[in-house]
């Protein structure tokens, strides 16, 4: 495998400073509520961070430059100007950088010097090789695999569409990363949303709609149920992935006291996370460890190994 990027090893920068873009799609819109309306496609646009791996999504009408451009506008407008933005060679990207620089050329004796100078590098991966931007890839495939499924054959506006996919970003980016700190008595997790906001993500309660029948609910409650139904499959499969096992024969580090767990637990409100500190383990007769005691917030329980991932995930190098 080829090193990482010299720009995914960068610390110190803002979020988003360099970010890799993409589209998914297409998803169906109505132009209007009622009877009558006309379904359209929409696109997805989703700028990932390289550093922070945050996640901004945007809605587009269609796959032209001027639309890229504007989703690119709106996406400045809240996040503040890359550096750096990496994409493949679709015409639409490729089309809003010669437009940008065509102007920039044109207008370079008018503008001033430092904002002639203050641009945008653009990289575009080699044609025909997706897996030269698999970060990016990987930020399509959390938000389209089971935003299609949630969907189905719902039609939403523009409007509820877009309120729908900016929740979806919110619990994409409630994630837990790292510890926040060392302290047995801490159980935040470092989320992305902190490089965003400085603290951890959180949304408005509401009442379960997941076992509600679709027709029974206003268009409103249907939104929340969306939005349920995305946050209960993508959590379950974010820490199934968390803890991947491949069969093994040598034994891995064992858990540690304080040890930041995330537990894996059904039935949880969206953007909540149950974590809790390893304060006691089990070993068995063979003298490996597959049960502990964790310390939440709200008591002591005993879980075993298959229900928790401790944070941060150590890798095989590591």
């Amino acid at each position: 495998m080829g090193n990482l990027p010299q720009q995914r090893l960068l610390s110190g920068g803002y979020p988003f400073e360099t970010v890799g873009v993409d589209y998914a799609g297409p998803i169906m819109s109505a132009s209007r509520q009622g009877r009558g309306c006309k379904l359209v496609k929409v696109y997805i646009s989703v700028f990932v961070c390289f550093t922070t791996k945050a996640i901004h999504l945007e809605l587009v009408g269609d796959l032209t430059s001027n639309n890229y451009i504007l989703a690119l506008r709106r996406f400045i407008s809240r996040r503040g100007k890359p550096v750096n933005i990496y994409s493949d060679n679709g015409t639409s990207f490729v089309g809003a950088y010669n437009d940008i620089s065509k102007f920039l050329k044109t207008n370079c004796n008018s503008l001033g010097e430092s904002a002639a100078c203050d641009g945008i590098d653009f990289h575009f991966i080699p044609a025909y090789a997706p897996h030269y931007g698999g970060l990016w890839e990987a930020g399509v495939k959390s938000t389209k695999y089971h935003l299609q499924r949630v969907l189905g054959n719902c039609t939403l506006t523009y409007e509820e569409l877009n309120t729908t996919l900016i929740q979806i970003e919110a619990v994409l980016n409630s994630r837990p990363l790292t510890p926040l700190s060392s302290d047995p008595a801490d159980y935040n997790p470092l989320t992305p949303g902190h490089f965003l906001i400085g603290r951890s993500l959180t949304s408005l309660p509401d009442r379960d709609y997941q076992r509600h029948s679709t027709n029974k609910l206003t268009r409103f409650q249907r939104i929340e149920q969306l939005r349920q139904h995305f946050w209960a499959r993508w959590s379950k499969e974010y820490i199934a992935e968390l803890q991947q096992r491949v069969k093994w024969r040598t034994c891995k580090d064992n858990l540690k006291l304080n040890t930041l767990v995330v537990i894996k637990e059904d039935n949880l409100p969206p953007l909540k996370w149950k974590l809790g500190r390893v304060v006691g383990v089990h070993p068995g007769l063979d003298g490996i460890v597959r049960v502990a005691d964790i310390r939440t917030s709200t008591g002591v329980i005993r879980r075993a190994f298959s229900k928790i991932c401790p944070l941060p995930v150590s890798s095989e190098s590591d």
